[in-house]
């Protein structure tokens, strides 16, 4: 069995792909994939699909549903589809449990290499934190569950995701900087502060990044389209980071990549000069 979620959702439950086409069951599947051998209560579903206004018929409905995807799932699983499906779509106590291990679906692989990744970075062993994390960034095939209608609880959820990836990418590029890569991160980094023009964490590393591969200008005009934008939207300057490395940069001090921080914080900082420098948070 695999299911994808980190893109577009797609499905194989055997000796096939199925992935079914209706919104409301790929609403279903979803969900259950994500909470994977965990009862997701009935309540739960019903929240999921019609929000605060669902139909009376509401429960009945979702048995509808379940019994639709259990047949979808029967059909590409040969011989004893059927059994099967209710094996791997199974009713629990007041709800359903998809009977999937992490390592089947996408997204719980994702949060298990960022966790691993996280641990390494607490040891500061940069190498195996680049390793996990940009394994974990590899699982992602486009925006989370593009194709999937969202309701209040996959929102959530899908919200989570993308938090988890901006933290993964923030301390695998520190990793890497750490480690010199500079260059090799240089067109991810830029990629990424194009893509979040206001998050300062992104813009100072492809401060250091442009710095690292000789390109001061570079570096110097990032940190200039970083300042206008903060000071045109925001009203804000830089954080105190951006701005010590800015200015570290313009005397001619050569600053030092940025690592990644203590035992409980998903940050970054860059230490330059042996101070501890912490930048802001996604804006």
């Amino acid at each position: 069995m695999e299911i994808k979620l980190l893109g577009t959702l797609t499905a194989n439950f055997g000796d096939d792909f199925w992935t079914p086409s209706a919104a409301k069951h790929r609403q279903v599947l979803a969900l259950l994939a994500l909470r994977a051998r965990r009862t997701v209560p009935v309540w739960e579903l019903v929240d999921e699909l019609w929000g605060d206004r669902p139909p009376r018929s509401a429960q009945a409905t979702l048995q509808t549903y379940m019994m639709q995807l259990r047949r979808g799932i029967a059909a590409v699983c040969g011989i004893g589809g059927p059994v099967r499906a209710k094996e791997i779509l199974a009713t629990a106590h007041g709800g359903y449990v998809l009977n999937a291990t992490p390592d089947q679906v996408d997204a719980l692989q994702h949060e298990s290499l960022v966790s691993a990744g996280l641990a390494a970075a607490r040891k500061r062993d940069h190498r195996l934190t680049s390793e996990l994390l940009n394994q974990a960034l590899g699982l992602w095939r486009g925006d989370v569950l593009f194709d999937v209608p969202l309701g209040p609880v996959l929102r959530v959820e899908v919200l989570r995701l993308q938090e988890s990836r901006l933290s993964a990418f923030e301390i695998c590029v520190a990793a890497d900087l750490a480690l010199g890569r500079g260059i090799e991160v240089l067109a991810r980094l830029t990629e990424l502060a194009a893509r979040y023009p206001l998050h300062e964490r992104f813009h100072l590393q492809l401060m250091l990044s442009q710095y690292q591969a000789g390109r001061m200008w570079q570096a110097l005009e990032t940190y200039r389209r970083l300042h206008t934008r903060l000071v045109t939207e925001l009203g804000l300057e830089p954080s105190e980071a951006v701005r010590e490395a800015h200015q570290r940069m313009l005397r001619g001090d050569s600053p030092a990549p940025a690592t990644v921080v203590g035992d409980w914080d998903w940050g970054m900082r860059a230490e330059l000069g042996g101070e501890p420098l912490h930048s802001r948070g996604p804006a």
